[in-house]
């Protein structure tokens, strides 16, 4: 059988220390998430990405990338991509440039991204834009649900021309609530069928072409009292039985307030990533832990491989398969070649 890698860990630096190489060869491992501070310039960053990929080929590199103000590489080279809400902006003047501007701005994210060894982004936001949410705002195409899975959707396909899978979120919607889940647990309390009618839809309409989905920290108490992210209710029988995804799904960042209060009481990172896993999670995240020292990223290595051991959570080869399914399978541009290519060269002059 495969063995199941579904954590999802951090570095600390721009280089791999001993302890890092250490925590990337651990069998339960299964990819690295980027940040800021691991960059310091493209050389660096090509360098890291190397060394990650030396220990362990098969390791996925990721990075929250989307454009605006979440987009964690922005000079020595990088284009600067605009908010998704720009493209949104464009739609209510001219839909079909728009759908073809983000299929532009997807090429060159990821194209970019894949020149320097990163295989994968969290990208695009499939929440809506109620402007009440301060933590996912412009991030948002627009409002109307339709809207947002057709330009999602061309964003998405020029993701795959340069050679890259995607990242639906935030798992049934984020935008409705106010609350930031990195600070604290939001709570929407509409009912089932008003979500899926509205924020949900896009999961559905996009069930061929999302290939990893990631569930919101936000509890929606009409369907269940976890967090989204911990409910089989939402990720098992919504997600994947009535809306028909089958890709991988991540969780959130576990160490994000909104993340480890489960069914009323405070959880440590092992219990609330098997409680993910067991939900219906393929990987969990566990971010910015490694700067102290990483205790908590080991703590999280050891506690998931004797959760294991003792049956509170269960190796799937599915799940292996699809975080494998998310690795690039062809080959990328150096970034010197990509700067005079063609089809890159096109793109970027459709940018707005």
């Amino acid at each position: 059988m495969t063995q199941h890698a579904p954590l999802i860990i951090d570095i600390a630096a721009t280089a791999l220390t001993k302890d890092d190489r250490r925590r990337l060869k651990h069998p339960l491992t299964g990819g690295i998430i980027l940040f800021a501070r691991n960059w310091e310039n493209r050389q660096q960053l090509a360098s890291l990405c190397t060394a990650i990929k030396s220990i362990r080929q098969d390791l996925l590199i990721c990075v929250d990338h989307e454009g605006g103000r979440v987009q964690r590489f922005k000079n020595d080279g990088f284009t600067h991509l605009p908010p998704m809400h720009a493209l949104g902006e464009l739609w209510i003047k001219d839909q079909l440039a728009a759908t073809n501007a983000a299929t532009a701005c997807g090429y060159v994210l990821a194209a970019e991204l894949r020149s320097c060894g990163v295989d994968f982004s969290f990208t695009p936001v499939l929440d809506l834009n109620y402007g009440e949410s301060s933590v996912i705002g412009d991030r948002a195409f627009g409002r109307d649900p339709r809207v947002v899975t057709l330009l999602a959707k061309s964003l998405m396909h020029g993701l795959l021309q340069a050679g890259m899978m995607n990242c639906g979120k935030h798992f049934p919607g984020h935008g409705f609530v106010k609350a930031d889940s990195h600070l604290e647990i939001p709570v929407d309390k509409r009912s089932l069928k008003a979500i899926l009618a509205d924020d949900a839809a896009p999961y559905e309409w996009l069930n061929t072409t999302l290939t990893s989905v990631m569930p919101a920290h936000v509890i929606y108490p009409k369907v269940d009292s976890r967090p989204a992210g911990f409910s089989e209710q939402w990720l098992t029988f919504i997600l994947r039985g009535q809306l028909g995804f089958g890709g991988a799904i991540f969780s959130d960042d576990l160490s994000m307030a909104g993340a480890r209060i489960i069914d009323g009481r405070q959880v440590s990172y092992t219990q609330a990533a098997a409680t993910a896993l067991n939900a219906g999670c393929d990987m969990v995240l566990l971010c910015n832990q490694s700067v102290d020292g990483g205790k908590a990223v080991d703590d999280l290595l050891d506690g998931m491989a004797e959760a294991l051991l003792k049956g509170q959570w269960e190796a799937l080869e599915s799940s292996e398969m699809r975080r494998l399914d998310l690795l690039p399978t062809t080959p990328a541009h150096e970034w010197d070649e990509l700067m005079l290519h063609p089809a890159y060269m096109h793109a970027m002059g459709l940018i707005p």
